[in-house]
C-alpha cells in the first residue's frame, strides 16, 4: 500500500468521524466530477424553450415564428442504414398540429393551406410533418420546423399579374425591329462576300 492510498484512507476515516468535508492533495473530496454538466453549463435548461413571439408585422405575413407549445412533437426509431445507433436512439421526428386552429398563421395564409393541403390533413384535423434526415434528434427537429416554414411561405408567394395589352404590343414591336435589323445585317454581309468574288463567265 503506497503513501497516497494510506493518506486517502486516513482522510476518509477523519471525514466520516467528524462529519465535515475534507480535502486531499488540495482537492475537495466529492462524488461528483469536476466535468459534470451542471458545472460546465450552470444556467442551461434541458427542456424546450419557446421565446416570446415577435410583434406582428403590418403586411400580415408569416414571420417564421412557430410556438413550440402549439405543436405536438414525438420521437421514434429511425429507419434505414445507420448501424446499431438506429435501433437504440429515438431520432425520427413526427410533428403535428391542428391547422384550422393554428392562430399563429395569418388567416389568409391558413385558409390557403387548408385548401391546398386538404388531402394531407387527417380526419381529426391534424397536419403531419416527419423528418429522419439525420441521426440527430435536434437536427431532425430543426429540419421538420424548416419544412413547415417552407410550406407556409409557399402559400404567400404573390403571383405576377399578366402583362397588359400595351406591354404585349411593345414586346411585339421590339421583336419585329430586331428581326428587321438582323435581316438587314445578313444582306449586307452577303453583298460584301459577293463583291469579293471576281466576274464569272467571261471569255478571254
Amino acid at each position: 500500500m503506497n503513501k497516497i492510498t494510506r493518506a486517502y484512507i486516513s482522510v476518509l476515516r477523519q471525514s466520516t468521524s467528524s462529519g465535515g468535508s475534507s480535502t486531499l492533495l488540495g482537492r475537495q473530496l466529492s462524488y461528483k466530477s469536476d466535468l459534470s454538466l451542471d458545472k460546465i453549463y450552470p444556467s442551461a435548461r434541458l427542456q424546450l424553450y419557446t421565446p416570446p413571439p415577435p410583434p406582428p408585422g403590418s403586411n400580415n405575413k408569416f414571420n417564421g415564428f412557430i410556438p413550440m407549445d402549439k405543436v405536438e412533437i414525438t420521437y421514434s426509431r429511425s429507419s434505414g442504414p445507420g448501424g446499431q445507433h438506429v435501433n437504440t436512439v429515438n431520432t425520427k421526428v413526427d410533428l403535428r398540429f391542428k391547422l384550422a386552429e393554428a392562430e399563429w398563421i395569418p388567416e389568409q395564409t391558413r385558409q390557403k393551406l387548408l385548401k391546398e393541403l386538404a388531402n394531407r390533413i387527417t380526419k381529426d384535423g391534424y397536419f403531419y410533418i416527419k423528418s429522419d434526415l439525420t441521426r440527430s434528434q435536434q437536427m431532425n427537429l430543426a429540419d421538420a420546423l424548416e419544412k413547415l416554414r417552407t410550406i407556409i411561405r409557399s402559400q404567400e408567394v404573390v403571383e405576377a399579374a399578366p402583362p397588359s395589352e400595351e406591354t404585349l404590343e411593345k414586346l411585339r414591336r421590339r421583336q419585329e425591329r430586331a428581326a428587321r435589323e438582323r435581316l438587314q445585317l445578313k444582306r449586307g454581309r452577303a453583298q460584301v462576300k459577293a463583291d469579293r468574288q471576281g466576274p464569272s463567265g467571261v471569255d478571254l
